[in-house]
């Protein structure tokens, strides 16, 4: 399923990439919140949307807290990385 959400700066399509994209991103690196939305935005761009199971069109940070909130991280070092074990495989 692709999703499509509208820009509201320029009337052009974008589409939403899954939250599976940055998930498979984290995998073996521990991130801080604030170096996680860094390397999000760094890959992916600062305006980039993204959807999940159930969710979508979630900005970076909004995407941080589903994530967050879902289970997906765990401690790893200083900071957390994904849990792959979390990670829906569909």
């Amino acid at each position: 399923m692709v999703y499509f959400c509208l820009k509201s700066f320029n009337n052009q399509f974008m589409e939403q990439l899954h939250a599976h994209e940055v998930l498979f991103m984290m995998e073996g690196n521990s991130y801080s919140e604030s170096s996680l939305r860094a390397a999000i935005i760094n890959k992916f761009g600062s305006e980039q949307r993204f959807y999940a199971c159930s969710a979508d069109n979630m900005n970076v940070d909004e995407l941080i807290e589903f994530l967050k909130e879902k289970g997906k991280f765990m401690p790893m070092n200083d900071g957390f990385t994904v849990d792959v074990s979390k990670v829906c495989s569909h």
